[in-house]
């Protein structure tokens, strides 16, 4: 998933759309703060007997079949044939080779594998007749999963609406959009429930809506100047509100259908995701570290304190004013408490530095309302597009939540490192990044996160959300050059192999291993 937003209204509209795209595309960074020297002092014997351990994926991004089996257009599909670099039409054709990838995943050894379902695939027309065929995949999948002993991890929506309900009233705009989310919702639990466990209603919530509404940089495109270029319509001020409260307003709907008709007897469990900076302040002045609890307010808060409490953050809405919607005393109710378990996509740290000058702008859209910057180096570090890696993140970010919430059960969705598109398999940086950070994790089960599993991003090198085919994230290489997409491992699948089946591997071994790769890929079709 390819890091978006949550960039910065700085300076220029250049700066904050170059910021957006480094966010979602996130992930990538020079590792300034890792320490790279040393072999991991953990394995995984260290945690819990349960703990899941996986990688994941979404529809669009490895599916493809994009026109076959009654599938139609989603949002997705329109923005990446209309502007993106490349698409999703064939991408890793898991749809086809759907087999040969859970039999890589065996070969891992991963405990869970993470996707998500293609609304349009199910249900072509958005609403109304399922699709036999896209059932079908969904179970042929599901099932293959099961028999190689893989739990499957499901997510409901991930960036993909069907184009027609975007065409008929606006999509997430719309309040409509809670009843036809719902019902999709429905379709999946009744088909699939009695084989999957755990369903994610709504992928990176807060990204979706900051990249779709308020910047302009993913689908469905929307937003107003001089917050985002190149929109043919939207709202900043408004729009991203309104969404972000239908989002919760639908994930509570559906998860209150899962409760009272299915829970019962499939004993699953739903959840919502949100994307999650670890926020450091800039200095220590007081304004610096009040914006940077702010920003944990709008980011985190303007998701998670309505699960937990039922109403937003106060200063979210103090700031906001009457831009954001409010919740009725019955909605409030339903959305609270509406999760048996909050996802959390993270993968870096930013610095925050307040810009209260800001909020006396006119008009605003949410980096305003919030008044703090974001910036991804000190003026002490080399000059950088990309963000700092530092994996205390992941150990001081699950601390907060467990603070500030209550300790809810946690899964880490995504976590992992861009790297640019390239034939090469010896991708030690990422090895670096995923010893650092699952270190990282344990260090804050130790210290009593009720955090449940992990999750690469991603298990294949995919379709990237705003970087198309031009970076990857993937434990395996695939050779888009070739018709058949074949498959390679990459160093990093090699080290979580290997950290999944109990043994430690060295930095030293690593570097060796390296070796045989860099030969191996001489051999890849270019």
């Amino acid at each position: 998933m390819d890091m978006v937003m949550k960039g910065v209204f700085i300076a220029s509209l250049k700066t904050i759309l170059l910021v957006f795209l480094i966010s979602l595309l996130a992930r990538n960074a020079i590792g300034v703060l890792l320490n790279i020297n040393n072999p991991s002092t953990y394995s995984r014997d260290d945690f819990p007997p349960n703990f899941i351990f996986g990688s994941g994926t979404s529809a669009y991004q490895v599916e493809g079949a994009a026109t076959e089996d009654g599938r139609t257009p989603s949002i997705w599909d329109t923005i990446a044939h209309r502007e993106f670099m490349g698409n999703g039409d064939i991408a890793c054709d898991q749809y086809h080779k759907y087999k040969e990838d859970v039999q890589l995943m065996v070969d891992t050894g991963l405990d869970a594998y993470r996707f998500s379902i293609s609304w349009s695939r199910l249900i072509p027309s958005g609403r109304g007749p399922v699709n036999p065929k896209g059932v079908q995949y969904y179970n042929n999948l599901i099932n293959e999963l099961i028999s190689n002993g893989i739990q499957p991890h499901v997510t409901l929506f991930h960036y993909d609406l069907p184009q027609v309900l975007e065409d008929e009233y606006g999509g997430w705009l719309s309040r409509k959009i809670v009843e036809d989310f719902t019902a999709y919702a429905d379709v999946c639990f009744r088909e699939f429930g009695d084989r999957v466990s755990h369903w994610t209603t709504v992928n990176e919530a807060n990204v979706f809506v900051l990249g779709g509404y308020n910047s302009g940089n993913v689908p469905p495109k929307r937003c107003s100047a001089p917050f985002g270029l190149n929109c043919t319509s939207g709202n900043s001020t408004t729009e991203p509100y309104i969404v972000a409260h239908n989002c919760l307003l639908a994930h509570a709907s559906a998860s209150r259908l899962y409760k009272t008709k299915y829970q019962d007897k499939q004993h699953g469990f739903v959840g919502l995701n949100i994307f999650l900076y670890w926020f450091v302040p800039l200095t220590n002045r007081t304004e610096d570290v009040m914006a940077t609890q702010r920003a944990n307010d709008f980011f985190v808060g303007w998701f998670i304190d309505p699960l937990v409490f039922g109403d937003y953050p106060d200063i979210v809405k103090k700031r906001v004013g009457s831009r954001i919607p409010s919740f009725t005393r019955h909605e409030s109710h339903q959305v609270k408490s509406s999760y048996d378990f909050i996802g959390l996509n993270h993968y870096t740290t930013v610095y925050i530095k307040d810009n209260a000058d800001a909020f006396i702008a006119e008009p605003r859209d949410f980096f305003v309302d919030m008044a703090a910057t974001i910036i991804f180096k000190q003026d002490t570090v080399p000059t950088s597009v990309f963000p700092i890696e530092y994996s205390s993140g992941m150990q001081r970010s699950l601390e907060y939540i467990k603070e500030k919430y209550g300790n809810p059960p946690i899964y880490i969705h995504e976590n992992g490192q861009a790297t640019p598109s390239n034939s090469s398999l010896n991708d030690t940086s990422r090895v670096k990044y995923l010893d650092a950070y699952i270190g990282s994790l344990l260090d804050a089960l130790r210290n009593g996160s009720d955090t449940r599993g992990y999750f690469t991003w991603s298990f294949l090198d995919l379709f990237e959300l705003l970087d198309g085919y031009e970076s990857s994230f993937g434990l395996y290489y695939v050779d888009f050059n070739d018709p058949d997409l074949k498959r390679y491992a990459k160093l990093s699948a090699y080290w979580y192999t290997n950290f999944l089946k109990g043994r430690n591997i060295s930095i030293m071994e690593v570097d060796q291993k390296s070796i045989l790769m860099q030969s191996k890929a001489s051999h890849i079709s270019h």
